[in-house]
């Protein structure tokens, strides 16, 4: 007896097929990058714990590299079976280290939070950047974008001082050449300090551009900028 294809249920199986690959490389229109100060993350009632490795230098550390919508929204976990290997990244660990460092406690080594990243972020933009692409464009763009040194040539100094919103966003638009988003949080007595810094990137990780939107602010209009 012979037997006619089923075309219906061989339809569906191409369908999910293809809904499975489009899930695992969604589409982004750019990259957040986000840098944190340390001292703010850690002048509130939560606290902090330095790494292993000792207390991190007084410097800004990459928190992440997040695909984003134009839209505002975004895409996260695209890929579970893309699990975080530190081997693809062992050349990096050094870097990583210094420049991306966990402050969450306990005190850990960072690979739960650069797992962390990975899973939620990264698998969102393996159809441009592997693992080891996705870590190594976010350490490069540190590079680019030295925060630091470009808010204390702007007089912006991690003193405990208190700095106009509009100075900071200015200070890193001169030294960067793009509209900053800025984040504030509170210490243990409720004044607003800068937190973290937004800068958008293109979908290849490798240059800024400017932000198709930016964050919304909950900075007050004068800012603190906590020693670390």
């Amino acid at each position: 007896m012979n037997m006619k294809p089923n075309f219906s249920l061989l339809s569906k199986l191409i369908v999910l097929q293809c809904l499975s690959v489009l899930c695992c490389s969604q589409d982004f229109d750019f990259f957040y990058f986000v840098q944190q100060w340390p001292g703010a993350f850690c002048d509130t009632k939560h606290g902090c714990c330095y790494p292993k490795t000792g207390k991190p230098t007084a410097d800004f550390g990459i928190h992440g590299l997040w695909p984003n919508y134009k839209d505002g929204s975004w895409p996260s976990n695209c890929d579970p079976d893309s699990v975080f290997d530190k081997s693809q990244i062992a050349e990096l660990m050094s870097s990583m280290e210094k420049h991306w460092p966990s402050l969450s406690c306990p005190s850990s080594n960072g690979l739960r939070f650069w797992s962390h990243e990975w899973q939620k972020h990264g698998t969102c933009s393996e159809s441009e950047l592997d693992q080891r692409d996705y870590f190594d464009s976010a350490l490069k763009l540190k590079q680019k974008a030295n925060l630091l040194n470009i808010l204390h040539n702007a007089g912006i100094k991690a003193d405990d001082g208190f700095y106009s919103l509009e100075s900071i966003k200015e200070a890193i638009k001169n030294g960067v050449g793009f509209t900053p988003g800025i984040e504030c949080n509170v210490d243990a007595k409720h004044k607003s300090q800068l937190y973290q810094v937004y800068l958008c990137a293109d979908t290849s990780g490798s240059d800024f551009i400017e932000c198709p939107i930016l964050p919304t602010s909950r900075c007050g209009s004068q800012v603190q900028f906590p020693k670390f």
